[in-house]
């Protein structure tokens, strides 16, 4: 196996991690494509944080400064639809934590507040590296391209299928040494980062909310499960 060869199975199926699995195992005859801005599971610059995960992503496209998988990293995720409680929290805690590199998902809500008062990001996206998604994040994903880092695992113009977000998940928790839970309902999707994190023995830390607010259910429960709460100290100002 190639780097050529991986990226092109990579590009050829869209991103699709077992389909490039199979593609790989049966040594399955494919046109190499050519695809700048990639980085491979065989290259030296792959971010050795990420072979910990159980399905390590076999490619990374990438927009931006590459430097910053090297550096010290927190992931903060939540609701696409917060709560002005959680938005300031989150706003408070970035700019607290302004000398690490913030992870999370680009997607609206506690995603675009973090990147949005970061000195330094990342954003994973679940869809290709060229598809604007969501569309209202746009100004702020051409900003993160350029002054930090987007990634994905899916080339080009991939549209962002349901399910490549909870996949997309695995990558921030294992890039992050914390992972910051600002607002979880009964069904977010938040929880597969967690899962994700907790898996590869990631320290967990989650904002605490009043115990009638179902917006923060899953937060409480959490902390009630023994993760650790969001104290004052990490986010004043």
């Amino acid at each position: 196996m190639n780097r050529e060869l991986l990226i092109s199975y990579s590009f050829y199926y869209g991103g699709e991690y077992f389909r490039i699995s199979k593609a790989i195992k049966e040594n399955t005859d494919i046109a190499i494509v050519d695809v700048a801005n990639a980085i491979t599971i065989l290259d030296d610059n792959y971010p050795q944080k990420l072979l910990d995960l159980k399905y390590p992503p076999f490619v990374l496209y990438y927009k931006g400064d590459l430097s910053l998988l090297n550096e010290e990293a927190i992931g903060i995720v939540g609701s696409r639809d917060p709560s002005s409680y959680a938005l300031k929290a989150t706003e408070c805690l970035v700019k607290k934590q302004n000398e690490k590199v913030i992870v999370s998902g680009l997607a609206k809500g506690i995603d675009a507040c973090a990147h949005r008062y970061a000195d330094k990001t990342i954003g994973i996206l679940g869809c290709g590296i060229d598809y604007i998604y969501p569309a209202c994040n746009k100004t702020l994903i051409s900003k993160v391209a350029r002054e930090g880092l987007v990634i994905s695992e899916y080339p080009g113009l991939c549209k962002p299928y349901a399910y490549h977000f909870p996949f997309r998940n695995r990558i921030i928790a294992a890039l992050c040494d914390r992972v910051y839970i600002m607002q979880s309902n009964r069904k977010s999707g938040t929880m597969t980062t967690v899962n994700e994190a907790l898996e590869m023995g990631k320290e967990i830390r989650v904002l605490p909310f009043d115990i009638f607010d179902e917006c923060g259910i899953n937060n409480n429960q959490l902390i009630y499960e023994g993760a650790q709460p969001i104290l004052i100290d990490e986010i004043a100002i």
